[in-house]
């Protein structure tokens, strides 16, 4: 690597991030969830006054996760959920998915670089595979609904157009815990707030 090459982000608590070179140190949480919380999903499009973050939508996979479990998850197992996407909130990027393929093999390397920082950081276990197909079905079961009820395509258009083949759900997972109207997309500085309770709350079950 050219050592010209610049690639640095100044954190809001002053760390500094290296994208091409990261290590566990270069955040701290509440510069993650603020990350998360101002990255957005569907390219930033909604059919709300808000686009969805990413860290709201973290937070929805967490809860299908686990109602998806007929047995309480393992506290790490949860929090590995809830930073499914947290390399997104350091890069500030949510790439949808049909220009992943665009972007190449330099892109691929420096998401699993990232992502490879986080596990570190929140000393989660690497997923199997078993454990990777049933965090997808509750990632994508996110994706179908927010698909219908924030980006406001049809349940058909999900289908056909998106090729996703699950069935979106119509009850916000997020909604008996938090209140307010079902799906509507939270303010970034609301979702930030939230996304930092969950954390917090999983590092100190997690141990």
């Amino acid at each position: 690597m050219k050592p010209d090459v610049r690639a640095w982000v100044r954190m809001p608590s002053g760390r500094r991030l290296d994208l091409l070179d990261p290590t566990p140190f270069d955040w701290d949480d509440e510069d993650l969830a603020l990350g998360l919380a101002r990255t957005f999903r569907w390219g930033g499009h909604s059919a709300w006054p808000h686009p969805l973050s990413v860290a709201q939508h973290s937070i929805s996979v967490l809860y299908l996760r686990r109602a998806m479990s007929t047995a309480p998850l393992d506290p790490l197992v949860e929090l590995r959920e809830l930073l499914h996407d947290a390399e997104e909130g350091l890069l500030g990027f949510d790439a949808i998915s049909v220009i992943k393929p665009f972007l190449g093999d330099g892109f691929r390397q420096l998401t699993a670089r990232l992502e490879n920082a986080v596990f570190l950081r929140y000393g989660l276990p690497r997923w199997t595979r078993t454990e990777h197909a049933l965090h997808k079905r509750a990632d994508r079961l996110a994706a179908a609904s927010e698909a219908v009820h924030v980006a406001g395509w049809s349940a058909q258009e999900v289908r056909r157009t998106l090729k996703i083949a699950i069935e979106p759900v119509d009850e916000d997972p997020l909604h008996a815990h938090y209140g307010g109207t079902p799906w509507e997309p939270w303010p970034a500085k609301l979702a930030c707030e939230r996304f930092l309770e969950q954390l917090a709350a999983l590092r100190q079950s997690a141990g």
